[in-house]
């Protein structure tokens, strides 16, 4: 994999192109200033201090680890450790609160190739729904999907020069409560659509087992009359869509391979159908609650999770791939 695949990946990049079939989008060039703040994890945990009204959140995450950061040391004031002042982004934020307004009033954020999907616990209403920059701040500071833009992006690439790319972007998405059931991801491989998966495989959806063939016709239709001859890179991975009215609306780039999740699918196996010449495009689903897949996303930080060799959650995981494996083959028998 090369950088300009990962690259043409980013939102900023591929958005302008393809904003007609996307979601409304609205997309900022972030401060340097900004970027080390949600890099900087050497003091307690600081949301900025909003200028406007409208920001609910306190300035400061209360740890209780962190019990000590609030005693006042004992003696007089000028002995007394001051406080940590809150970072401001005063025209940052003004910005960030006309995109707001101007989308509706709520929104998704994400960075140039994560949202933080992963931090959505912290959120009172358990998604990435945010109506403010406090809220922005507090989800981007809070993830470790994030933390892979910031730091890790080109770790697979073999011509990789740099840890991280010079400028960082924050886009803001019309907020959409989006039915999980109509996401799915589809696998380019040398500019061929080789495989579809249900994008959310740790629920068993009954619809799509009625709606799988038409779904397949609308997805293929959209990556060849749209995406095919549009973006760049041989091989990828795009997330769509579908609404009610059967408009497919494209969501995402990720690269092929490297940390982006083949789902229902395996890399080997998706590799393999490029040889399968002729053969039609297959949408995978989870076609019965046998088939639910464990979900690695938690409703707990990933580094409260001891997933090594051995731990509760290692042993959990091998005991669901073997009775999945177990209810492979009872259904296979009796097929």
């Amino acid at each position: 994999m090369k950088e300009e695949d990962i690259n043409r990946c980013q939102i900023q990049e591929w958005f302008p192109k393809f904003k007609s079939i996307s979601i409304k989008t609205l997309i900022h060039e972030l401060p340097e200033s900004f970027v080390q703040y949600l890099i900087d994890d050497s003091g307690p945990f600081l949301l900025p201090l909003s200028i406007t009204n409208d920001d609910a959140l306190p300035n400061r995450i209360h740890k209780p680890e962190e019990e000590e950061d609030f005693v006042v040391s004992e003696g007089s004031g000028d002995e007394a450790e001051e406080s940590m002042p809150p970072p401001s982004f005063p025209e940052l934020e003004m910005e960030i609160k006309a995109s707001i307004e101007s989308l509706g009033g709520a929104v998704f954020p994400k960075l140039n190739w994560s949202a933080p999907k992963d931090s959505a616990w912290m959120s009172s209403t358990g998604n990435l729904k945010c109506t403010n920059f406090s809220e922005i701040a507090l989800l981007l500071r809070s993830s470790d999907s994030v933390v892979h833009d910031l730091f890790h992006a080109y770790d697979s690439c073999t011509d990789k020069t740099a840890s991280r790319p010079s400028t960082f972007f924050l886009a803001l998405r019309k907020w959409y409560p989006l039915h999980p059931e109509m996401e799915f991801r589809c696998f380019v491989h040398h500019k061929v659509l080789v495989g579809i998966s249900q994008r959310e495989v740790t629920n068993f959806y009954p619809v799509l087992l009625e709606e799988k063939n038409d779904l397949r016709v609308m997805i293929e239709q959209v990556f060849v009359g749209k995406i095919k001859e549009e973006f760049e890179c041989e091989s990828y991975t795009f997330d769509v869509y579908v609404t009610k009215d059967g408009r497919v609306r494209l969501l995402d780039f990720n690269p092929w391979g490297a940390a982006t999740l083949p789902l229902l699918y395996t890399w080997d196996e998706l590799e393999e159908k490029l040889r399968e010449e002729g053969s039609e495009v297959e949408l995978r689903i989870v076609e019965n609650r046998c088939g639910i897949r464990p979900g690695l996303k938690t409703a707990v930080p990933y580094d409260y999770l001891d997933m090594s060799e051995g731990s509760g959650w290692d042993q959990f995981l091998r005991n669901v791939d073997v009775e999945l494996r177990k209810q492979t083959s009872i259904s296979k028998a009796g097929a």
